[in-house]
């Protein structure tokens, strides 16, 4: 299940995605238009701004703006900057691997194999889709 961090922050890039090529958007439109707490919505987009994902503009027409191209920046990625790992257990993420405490042999744990292999499926899918497939589909 996808955290309210990230539901809102997918949300925020779909509607600056949308906006690209208007200048920068201020965080209290965002914020109205699509329904997010304005505090949550600071914390996230300066998470988004520290990946490099968004830039911002102080001042009389600040606001923020997308750094990369929408078509290079797979749902994937993002997942992982505002969530974290994309496997359902650490014993089988590919970025934030971890053993399990409760696991005597992973190579022989028949619910390792299962979860590597929703993970590879799941994972599949989010890296064929971009932030423009998002916002333009």
């Amino acid at each position: 299940m996808l955290s309210k961090k990230t539901k809102y922050g997918l949300k925020a890039l779909i509607y600056i995605a949308k906006q690209d090529g208007f200048g920068p958007v201020l965080i209290s439109d965002i914020s109205e238009k699509e329904r997010i707490p304005k505090k949550f919505l600071e914390a996230i987009l300066l998470d988004l701004k520290k990946f490099g994902v968004l830039g911002s503009k102080k001042g009389k027409g600040g606001g923020y703006y997308l750094m990369k191209d929408p078509k290079t920046v797979t749902v994937a990625t993002l997942i992982r900057v505002l969530d974290g790992p994309i496997a359902m257990l650490p014993c089988v993420s590919l970025n934030f691997y971890e053993p399990c405490d409760d696991c005597p042999d992973e190579q022989a744990c028949s619910l390792n194999h299962f979860m590597a292999q929703v993970r590879d499926n799941t994972l599949n899918l989010l890296q064929q889709r971009s932030l423009h497939d998002l916002a333009f589909a």
